[in-house]
């Protein structure tokens, strides 16, 4: 059969449809597909990709005991205000720098041996008073106080911040460190101080031997009164911790008692320490006891034929109050005990 050129163009233009139309049924025949966006696929294969990030779990809330009742607090504080000395020396022992704590009460604004850590701090006034609109400004996340001290502003200070007081002062200073601890939420870190307190008794136990059977007396002389000091006193904690003995006239469960010439017996001992409250500069302290120890009652003492009366700082011997008063009160005992006989 002889094609014609109509004929070939006509057969050429029909292959030409049954393509196209091949092409148009294959297109239909594909499952849809969808977009991934960039990185989801890769996270699917292999999760290459960078992990969602988490919300990171909510702070733990716990409840503080304290004096005053119970306090809820959120994680640990990061802005504290201390209105106690012993609490201040308990915060800078936990690694905490305050925000603000009220001042030594001498004249500084800081105890000698603590003012290079409170650098920035700000001084929020006497203990007994504290600034309360200083605290405010500072917006505090706990407030740290005493009950002897704080109770009656109690109301104020919690409607500020979370505020946690402690029962007493005097010899109870370990307790106390124990209730900031917890309050700053390092437990953990309280324990480890406390064990190193208790490791540093050991060792001054250990250096002083017998030596602790010995009578050591401790008296406060004031610029109008001279006290001696028992067992429920910072210091006498202390001594009590390396087994010390007292005289009969301070070996009470007691703080201390004013006393008289008449009394100066009852200052005797192995040992004497002394301290003076020097709060002028008319050192009213100093005077008194230098006149006492002039006293032919007082040069009779034993402690004075001996020589064993050692004059040591009030600052870390009675006013301070806290732990870390309390290591350099060891090393100060035993330096001196070793004189003993």
């Amino acid at each position: 059969m002889v094609r014609t050129k109509k004929n070939s163009s006509w057969l050429s233009f029909s292959m030409l449809l049954v393509i196209v139309f091949s092409l148009v049924l294959s297109a239909c025949g594909q499952p849809e597909t969808t977009k991934t966006p960039a990185g989801e696929g890769a996270a699917k294969q292999g999760e290459s990709a960078a992990p969602k990030e988490q919300t990171p779990p909510a702070e733990t809330k716990r409840v503080v005991k304290h004096s005053m009742g119970e306090t809820e607090l959120t994680g640990t504080p990061k802005r504290v205000v201390v209105l106690t000395q012993e609490g201040t020396e308990a915060v800078l022992e936990l690694g905490v720098k305050p925000v603000g704590a009220v001042n030594s009460g001498l004249g500084d604004t800081w105890f000698p041996h603590i003012a290079s850590e409170m650098q920035g701090v700000t001084e929020l006034g006497d203990e007994a008073q504290p600034n309360l609109e200083l605290i405010v400004s500072l917006k505090p996340d706990l407030i740290l106080g005493n009950k002897v001290r704080h109770e009656k502003i109690y109301n104020q200070l919690k409607d500020i911040a979370p505020t946690v007081l402690s029962a007493d002062l005097a010899g109870k200073w370990k307790e106390n460190f124990n209730l900031y601890a917890e309050a700053l939420n390092k437990k953990q870190e309280g324990e480890k101080a406390m064990a190193a307190y208790d490791a540093k008794i050991k060792e001054a136990k250990d250096k002083l031997g017998a030596k602790t059977a010995k009578q050591v007396s401790i008296v406060r002389f004031l610029p109008n009164a001279v006290r001696i000091y028992q067992k429920d006193t910072f210091a006498g904690v202390i001594l009590k911790d390396i087994g010390f003995a007292r005289p009969a006239a301070q070996d009470k469960d007691q703080f201390m008692e004013v006393i008289t010439k008449e009394r100066i017996a009852d200052m005797d001992g192995d040992i004497m320490f002394y301290f003076n409250a020097d709060y002028d500069e008319k050192k009213g302290g100093t005077k008194n006891q230098e006149e006492w120890m002039k006293d032919p009652l007082y040069t009779n003492l034993k402690v004075a034929k001996n020589n064993m009366a050692f004059k040591v700082d009030e600052v870390t011997w009675n006013l301070s109050g806290g732990i870390k008063s309390a290591k350099m009160l060891v090393d100060e005992v035993v330096k001196y005990g070793e004189k003993l006989k």
